[in-house]
């Protein structure tokens, strides 16, 4: 995925993680939706060029989207899809691609929210091993020419009840679907997304305006370098914010704002 692509899909998965924050274990609601407009764009060349073509307008793009998705899905994933095709995309498939990201995103908050993370991770990993070891099993789910729900129950006869519920959606997914070159990379990339989920800090960044992307890169890496992890911003807006910022992550709070210098200020003086 080149540059223009990769600059768009960091824009969706910003702006997309404080829906699922709020969302919790109901995030995977989300996810199989977003599975459901990939499905659907996969299905319609002409669609994908439609809603990717870099001299139609945004907002007409956006009207075809809402026209496709309202009142089938929840009108949190029409806004997310809806502000994607307004972003550019290096080639139509980059797009899909995109959306299938953040559908498993979606499904590993959900299991973040439940305390599964780490072993979805760890489930992903085995199976891979599993696949790795057993040539005929990884054929016969990968055997493009054998019926999706003959896999799929193959699958669900092997890994059911072993696995945690995510996992085995997101597997049942890729089995189904078999977007990815081949399954196993399909398993790589779930537990890639998991590591760098578990990996990751959350910090609510509230501000009296909305910041530029180059004020959200730098902040990132500021924060980054502090606590030596890559660090997710939530941006929040406060009119009544005053000035700066305030930050917050986990129990800790950074209070950068001029509102907060001046009460400090006054707490001072008053002794």
């Amino acid at each position: 995925m080149r540059a223009t692509s990769q600059a768009s899909l960091r824009t969706a998965t910003t702006s997309w993680e404080s829906v699922l924050q709020q969302a919790g274990a109901d995030a995977a609601t989300y996810g199989e939706q977003l599975f459901a407009v990939v499905d659907a764009l996969d299905g319609s060349a002409g669609l994908r060029r439609a809603l990717t073509e870099p001299t139609r307008d945004g907002d007409d793009k956006a009207a075809v989207v809402s026209q496709l998705l309202q009142g089938k899905v929840d009108d949190r994933v029409v806004e997310l899809v809806s502000g994607m095709v307004r972003s550019r995309w290096s080639a139509d498939g980059d797009l899909v691609d995109s959306l299938e990201e953040l559908a498993v995103i979606s499904y590993l908050a959900a299991a973040d929210a439940k305390g599964d993370l780490t072993q979805v991770e760890e489930d992903t990993f085995r199976l891979t091993r599993v696949l790795a070891d057993n040539r005929e099993l990884r054929f016969a789910l990968g055997d493009r020419d054998a019926g999706a729900e003959r896999r799929v129950q193959l699958l669900s006869s092997v890994f059911g009840g072993k696995v945690s519920a995510e996992t085995l959606a997101l597997v049942t997914r890729a089995v189904r679907s078999l977007r990815s070159r081949t399954l196993t990379a399909a398993l790589a990339r779930i537990g890639e997304l998991a590591a760098r989920r578990r990996r990751q800090l959350v910090a609510v960044v509230t501000a009296a305006s909305p910041l530029s992307q180059a004020q959200q890169d730098r902040l990132g890496a500021s924060l980054a370098q502090a606590y030596g992890r890559d660090v997710q911003l939530n941006i929040a807006i406060d009119p009544a914010v005053t000035g700066g910022f305030r930050i917050q992550i986990g129990d800790e709070v950074v209070d950068a704002t001029i509102a907060a210098r001046l009460d400090h200020a006054r707490r001072r003086l008053a002794g």
